[in-house]
């Protein structure tokens, strides 16, 4: 008995998701598709269960049991073992909205559209400031946008041309695929719809600064590999975080320096004084993402704490690309 082919593959990674990866695929099972779908678990090393648990859902399982691991290596090995012409791609610690894939199917209609994303939330924003604050690094404004997050449907024939996500990359491989995806003509569509709600889990600050980090290295990673072409990715980024991370770093050491020395505390003050103001602007330029003042003012505090991190995570880049070497997966959430 012959099986119709699936209209969607849903590929879906993990690494250690446990609980968060059942969440996922019950989401999957519970949501509306247009007609049969394919459901693939890409497990990238985990320590726990979660390849038998996807096993358990009805997925076919694929297990990354050595090498360097990467969200790209497991998208590609999933998207690379599916029969449809469209590919979902989730994160294992996201569910899925219940209409994102009915509605965003049909925006493939226009030929031209190589990408469909929408709006990845928090799910639990009240667990944690980390957890608020990130909340809304996830909002952007919909219409045709330079780049997708890890939760997208892409076409596989897009997937094909560009040969897919860079395995070589250990974060930002959605925005160095767009960029090839768009020097080809696709347009990535961010539609104003909900998508999925994400776990990230934060709950102690170590964990924020490690995924700042592991931001930062992304920047300088693929900053340096399109530099000098027509389409400088992430450059004007890469700098800015660079050059206002060792500002910020100068002029507090400066400040604790003069205060020490002249026995005072209001260099230290006045430097308070001014990062508040610096956090209000911020927070005032980003009131189309939340109405909740206190929650924009941490996220104003936020937009300019981690360009700290985030130089750091550019330096251990720089560092380790000039011993010869690369970094491993940079990991931030616990399982």
């Amino acid at each position: 008995m012959t099986h119709p082919a699936p209209v969607l593959s849903i590929v879906v990674i993990g690494r250690n998701e446990g609980e968060r990866l059942a969440a996922c695929l019950k989401s999957i099972r519970a949501a509306r598709m247009p007609g049969p779908v394919e459901l693939i678990y890409v497990d990238s090393g985990s320590a726990d269960e979660s390849a038998g648990l996807a096993a358990t859902f009805g997925a076919e399982v694929i297990v990354l049991e050595s090498g360097r691991m990467s969200a790209a290596r497991a998208r590609n090995a999933g998207w690379r073992s599916a029969k449809s012409p469209f590919i979902l791609f989730l994160d294992g610690d996201t569910i899925l909205d219940p209409d994102f894939v009915d509605i965003s199917l049909k925006a493939f209609d226009d030929p031209g559209v190589a990408v469909v994303w929408g709006q990845r939330r928090e799910m639990r924003p009240e667990a944690s400031i980390y957890n608020r604050i990130c909340d809304l690094d996830w909002i952007a404004r919909p219409g045709y946008s330079d780049f997708c997050g890890g939760d997208s449907i892409m076409r596989r024939e897009v997937l094909e041309r560009t040969n897919g996500f860079n395995p070589d990359l250990i974060a930002g491989e959605e925005p160095d695929l767009c960029r090839r995806i768009r020097g080809l003509g696709g347009k990535i569509l961010h539609l104003a719809i909900p998508m999925t709600r994400h776990d990230l889990a934060f709950v102690h600050f170590s964990q924020y600064w490690r995924r700042a980090v592991r931001t930062g290295h992304a920047y300088a990673e693929i900053a340096g590999r399109y530099r000098d072409t027509r389409d400088p990715l992430w450059t004007r980024e890469s700098r800015h975080n660079f050059r206002h991370g060792f500002l910020y770093l100068a002029v507090l050491a400066g400040a604790v320096i003069v205060a020490e020395m002249r026995h005072t505390l209001v260099p230290v003050l006045l430097l308070a004084v001014a990062g508040a103001a610096l956090a209000l602007r911020t927070a005032f330029h980003s009131r189309w993402k939340a109405p909740s003042w206190p929650t924009l003012v941490l996220f104003g505090i936020h937009s300019h704490v981690q360009h700290v991190p985030v130089l750091q995570g550019q330096l251990l880049y720089l560092w380790a690309r000039w011993r010869g070497q690369r970094r491993e997966l940079i990991e931030y959430k616990s399982s």
